[in-house]
């Protein structure tokens, strides 16, 4: 078999059957012997692996998929000791002075790298949350070995058993706290590989140093039960997400990013389960009280996070009263924040925003405030356009002539992850679940959707319907229902036959 050993600037590599992709001369220049190269299929994107990369990835995986082969041998009060044992770590003052420490280094590093800090400090409340999660995984039930069906037969009898789906592959932003997000899965007999952002690594084999392995090691859990691929390269990750031992493939982060890993994952052949693209719908009906919209918008544009509000629709006949409501809410925002919000309106609807809106105020961007007008124009075709904001909340306002219409563009348009509507007709809200194409549907604000807050789980991931519909489960990824089901024979009779 031929390997590819060097790359030509100007070579032309074949990709979505119909279409070639051109190595640049830094790519060229680049790559080295023993590296590897993804074509994505679906965009054209050369990705570049250094066999270095490939190396720590591999051994990461191969950590977890050895541990997952003695899994079978531990007891459900191992694990439960495990999720003890790292949270009374994280909750031990010297133990945590270490990772707290490392934190502050990596938070120091990416303030001088002009990086957003928001999501990287692991400070009290992100602590005690992580502490708290693990506890709960502590207390769930794991439901390996659980019988989900049985059937008699005459003679033997078939059992359909909950077991451990197998290693799987995590690749998170920069939030600590997805440790204990991610070690979930342990509880249902799988083992947990992942990547953290570069902005996070100090952080993250701080925790692995002295709460994680601690903990492994404590509750007697196979070493590389939990495995951290660590190095800041982020080919590392395109290279977890190429492995076949990997038994499902999860990410979370930005859009963009994530889009790319799951489309590696997918052209692997690896199951994915994707987290970034959110970008919530709110809904205003003919019959919404005005107030409850209000509240509603307000309360969905906290922080941004993958369940806030991105695209708000009003229906055309209460434009008049709930457009004013709408704006209201987010001056209200903008008196809690103390923030200014970025507004996009649909073309043919400014003439019902007030000319204030247009003009320039300081907008809170990942490079600081950004001195711009508050409300620009969009196209209707643009309604799934997801804001990534920093401080300053960012949403799309349209206006629909009623309910259905809102419906077709969010099926059309939107990720199909969230969407809320604020009737006070029973009945519609009937026809808007059954119609409207979202794992997530509520009647009020959109931050409900997290499975710590609504399921009483912590939550691994909250996958999106872009790239199909997993059989059997919901939205909510947790290490409860990461398992798949073996077929066990107990035959009675032994002289049975076909």
């Amino acid at each position: 078999m031929n390997e590819l050993t060097h790359l030509e600037a100007g070579m032309q590599l074949v990709y979505g059957g119909n279409r070639v992709a051109t190595v640049d001369e830094a790519l060229a220049a680049a790559f080295q012997p023993g590296d590897r190269l993804i074509v994505v299929q679906a965009t054209g994107d050369l990705l570049h692996i250094p066999a270095e990369a490939w190396r720590i990835a591999g051994d990461a995986v191969g950590a977890a998929s050895r541990a997952f082969e003695q899994m079978g041998a531990v007891t459900d009060d191992q694990i439960s000791a495990f999720y003890e044992a790292f949270a009374a770590h994280l909750e031990d003052d010297a133990s945590f002075a270490h990772i707290a420490d490392a934190n502050e280094a990596d938070v120091a590093a990416a303030r001088e790298r002009g990086r957003t800090t928001t999501r990287l400090l692991l400070g009290d409340t992100m602590r005690r949350d992580m502490i708290e999660g693990l506890r709960m995984w502590r207390d769930a039930p794991g439901g390996r070995g659980e019988i989900i069906e049985s059937i008699q037969h005459e003679g033997w009898r078939v059992d359909q058993v909950r077991a451990g789906l197998g290693v799987v592959g995590f690749v998170f932003e920069g939030r600590p706290n997805v440790f204990a997000d991610a070690t979930g899965v342990i509880r249902a007999g799988n083992t947990v590989v992942f990547r953290i952002g570069s902005d996070a690594l100090r952080t993250a084999e701080a925790i692995v140093e002295h709460a994680l392995n601690p903990a492994i090691a404590e509750s007697g859990l196979p070493a590389g039960a939990a495995s951290l691929v660590a190095t800041a390269s982020r080919a590392a990750g395109w290279a977890m997400f190429s492995d076949a031992r990997v038994g499902l493939a999860v990410a979370r982060g930005s859009g963009a990013a994530v889009a790319q890993l799951g489309a590696v994952a997918r052209q692997a052949g690896l199951p994915v389960s994707l987290h970034g693209t959110g970008g919530t719908w709110i809904v205003a009906a003919e019959s919404a009280n005005a107030s409850d919209f209000a509240a509603a918008v307000t309360h969905s544009l906290d922080r941004k996070v993958c369940n806030t509000l991105n695209t708000a629709a009003i229906v055309d006949s209460r434009a008049e009263d709930l457009v004013p409501a709408f704006l209201g809410a987010l001056r209200r925002v903008e008196e809690l924040q103390n923030v200014s919000v970025k507004l996009h309106v649909v073309a043919g609807y400014e003439g019902l925003i007030p000319g204030e809106w247009f003009q320039d105020r300081p907008i809170g961007r990942a490079e600081g405030d950004v001195t711009e007008p508050q409300t620009e124009l969009i196209s209707g075709d643009h309604l799934g356009e997801e804001w990534e904001w920093e401080s300053s909340p960012e949403l799309t306002l349209t206006i629909v002539p009623d309910v259905e219409t809102a419906i077709r563009l969010f099926n059309e348009q939107s990720p199909k992850f969230a969407a809320s509507l604020i009737s006070e007709d029973s009945g519609e809200h009937g026809r808007f679940f059954n119609l409207i194409d979202s794992p997530f549907v509520g009647d009020g604000m959109t931050r409900w959707v997290d499975g710590q807050y609504a399921l009483n789980r912590p939550e691994l991931g909250l996958s999106n319907w872009q790239f199909g519909r997993l059989f059997g489960r919901g939205g909510v990824l947790s290490g409860d229902s990461v398992y798949t089901v073996r077929t066990r024979a107990t035959q009675e009779d032994p002289e049975l036959r076909r």
